[in-house]
């Protein structure tokens, strides 16, 4: 049974909404267990003081962002909750270990070739230039989340296969020596092809959040290039915004 959700009927967040995020924060901090069945809506209303319709939409609202999934028969279930990554200088191994979400690495390529165009340039480095080259499969909980293909200089980092599977890259760099200081990082989203699809066990024209990041240490030496793709459906990037 979900808890008593307080609501502020005098603010001017929607209650729904109010719903919404608080079984969001119920669901993440384990309050309503993984693989639970909630109340149908009806029950739910009632309990919770508030409109069949909105309880619908606040359920709806958890649907869209993959923590509740509606099954014939069975109800509505709560599933693993989104991985939320703050935007910030930091690598999804390191938040996904700190949030305790079992991060494990499948090692799909790693060879040292010459730097395409478009990475020498994001690298600062001349075109043709030796870097090793990896793509990685990453897994939160079990569960595929993130396909990453990254370009680090041969010479700002060795790497091999055995490291990047027990490890993170940044904190490979951090005991290199070579700390990420500073970043450029652009969102997206694309839709998966099939190769993608299957990987991270979605369907073909999955939506998915891209990322591009190069990020340099203290000396401005550039020391990472990565184009990495997640499942919209598990994964989100948080941002704190001030004025």
């Amino acid at each position: 049974m979900v808890p008593e959700v307080p609501l502020d009927r005098t603010s001017p967040v929607p209650l729904y909404f109010q719903v919404a995020t608080r079984l969001q924060q119920l669901i993440e901090d384990g309050g309503v267990p993984v693989g639970s069945r909630l109340e149908n809506e009806v029950e739910l209303a009632e309990r919770l003081g508030v409109s069949r319709p909105t309880m619908r939409r606040a359920i709806q609202y958890l649907v869209e962002r993959g923590m509740l999934v509606r099954k014939r028969g069975v109800g509505t279930q709560v599933v693993h909750p989104k991985v939320r990554r703050p935007v910030e200088l930091s690598s999804l191994y390191d938040d996904l270990a700190k949030t305790g979400r079992d991060p494990r690495t499948e090692i799909r390529l790693l060879e040292v070739r010459p730097a395409p165009d478009h990475v020498a340039e994001a690298l600062g480095v001349a075109p043709g230039s030796e870097i090793t080259w990896f793509e990685r499969l990453r897994y939160a909980s079990g569960e595929p989340l993130a396909i990453m293909h990254n370009a680090v200089p041969t010479d700002v980092l060795a790497i091999e296969r055995a490291d990047l599977e027990r490890r993170g890259l940044y904190e490979l760099l951090r005991a290199a020596g070579r700390v990420p200081r500073m970043a450029n990082q652009v969102v997206g989203a694309r839709t998966a092809t099939g190769a993608e699809a299957r990987l991270l066990g979605e369907g073909r024209g999955a939506p998915l959040l891209t990322m591009t990041r190069t990020a340099w240490d203290e000396s401005g030496r550039a020391v990472e290039y990565g184009s990495h793709l997640y499942r919209a459906s598990r994964y989100s990037f948080e941002l704190t915004l001030t004025i």
